[in-house]
């Protein structure tokens, strides 16, 4: 037999889950370094180097090659020749989308969102990044935003 706060319990936690209304999705974005290539702070020691910092604001495209908005941010260089710990911001015409992580030299790598405005705002979930070696690099947001 059930104890009645057993119940109470049960039917809270129902409660809960029915409220929590967040819409799903995946968001493919491509940002376009071809004609506006990240610029290096060489700070550091000549040459790659542990402090180097790259600055970048460089078209955002959707899958198609549309322009959408803007991939604008900062990479600081934490491990010589493999990483860079990165933080920027995708801006859409309805809010931005903000990053942070680790970006790797070569492969996926794996940047989590951290937040977001405007249609944004709440955004959560994780942004793999690859660089496609043409001066573009795809971005595939898997996010979960509050409604």
């Amino acid at each position: 037999m059930h104890s009645p706060v057993r119940w109470v319990l049960l039917l809270s936690l129902a409660g809960i889950g029915a409220c929590s209304r967040e819409t799903t999705g995946t968001l493919v974005t491509v940002a376009d370094a071809r004609d506006a290539p990240a610029r290096l702070a060489d700070s550091g020691a000549p040459g790659d180097s542990v402090g180097d910092i790259l600055a970048f604001d460089q078209p955002l495209l959707d899958a198609s090659g549309r322009r959408i908005g803007d991939n604008s941010g900062v990479c600081v260089r934490t491990r010589v020749g493999h990483s860079y710990q990165c933080q920027w911001t995708l801006s859409l015409a309805d809010g931005s989308i903000q990053v942070a992580g680790r970006e790797f030299d070569r492969g996926e790598s794996a940047i989590a969102i951290v937040g977001g405005t405007g249609a944004w705002s709440g955004v959560r979930g994780e942004m793999t990044s690859v660089n496609n070696g043409d001066g573009t690099f795809t971005q595939t947001l898997r996010y979960r935003l509050p409604r």
